[in-house]
């Protein structure tokens, strides 16, 4: 059975709806590990991360338990605590985010420089975000242990000032890892942001993308990278909520291509995938 750890942060999630709120757990790459999961439950997903002994902490792991997604590789850390964000939505279904995460657990991540639970996996996945929350020598070393290892490395840049320490930082990070990275995960937005640049400077940049992937380009639908494909993608019907829609973009079209379908049938499961997504609110859709 192949082994892919899904590396970053989980955290508590609140969805504003007028009035109400709904709580839920949520996190980038703990929504590909569960769309994943889903997609392709033969393949043994786990999530890689820190979390405190608090009960939001507990409700977090079991609400991961419960995903069908593996938990072995969490660190429970005494006296630590989860992040914590609120999602707001315009009509139109654009979201912005407010965020309580700078004591997060998650943040203490390969605080001791030891990766060995790395090993013994088949693939990686690692987002901006991951990298982004790790203190910046912590950063570099993981690169120089991935430098060393022969494990599949999946990147999504996933861009979030806020998170870095500079924007030098997150330039130096994110070209080394699309230098690394088998398979490529790019959001057009988010490289053109980071690396200012026009979209078709990013399109030009991608297209000499030597491994697989895919360049996210919302509702135009996804380019492919490493090898050309030609194929139309439908858009979806009503946008209620584009939280998670490049995550769960990841999940469909990781859980294909991992699973031994072709790159094309790959790009409509992660396009597919992610147009029903956004068709709810919140991260997580219900099965």
């Amino acid at each position: 059975m192949k082994r892919i750890a899904c590396i970053g942060e989980a955290m508590i999630e609140l969805s504003l709806a007028g009035e109400d709120a709904q709580i839920s757990v949520a996190g980038d790459t703990l929504n590909t590990a569960i769309y994943l999961h889903r997609t392709a439950p033969e393949l043994r997903i786990d999530y890689v991360t820190c979390l405190g002994d608090d009960p939001f902490s507990t409700r977090i792991f079991d609400f991961i338990t419960d995903k069908g997604v593996g938990t072995s590789a969490i660190q429970r850390i005494p006296n630590a605590s989860p992040g914590l964000y609120a999602i707001t939505t315009t009509p139109d279904g654009e979201r912005s985010f407010t965020y309580w995460r700078s004591a997060s657990a998650a943040r203490q991540l390969f605080a001791d420089g030891d990766f060995s639970i790395l090993a013994d996996y088949d693939a990686l996945y690692l987002s901006g975000i991951s990298m982004a929350i790790l203190p910046h020598p912590v950063r570099l070393s993981l690169l120089g242990w991935l430098d060393q290892s022969p494990v599949q490395v999946i990147y999504d840049s996933n861009y979030r000032p806020r998170l870095w320490d500079s924007t030098e930082h997150a330039r130096q990070i994110t070209t080394r890892l699309w230098e690394r990275a088998d398979i490529a995960l790019p959001s057009i937005d988010d490289e053109m942001m980071l690396f200012d640049e026009t979209a078709a400077e990013v399109t030009a940049r991608f297209a000499a993308c030597k491994g697989a992937g895919a360049l996210k380009r919302g509702g135009s639908g996804p380019l492919s990278l490493g090898e050309a494909v030609s194929q139309t993608y439908p858009a979806a019907q009503k946008v209620v909520d584009t939280t998670a829609a490049g995550d769960s973009f990841n999940g469909g079209y990781l859980g294909a291509l991992l699973s031994g379908k072709c790159q094309a049938d790959a790009l409509i499961a992660g396009h597919n995938l992610a147009a029903a997504v956004v068709q709810h609110r919140g991260a997580i859709i219900p099965e």
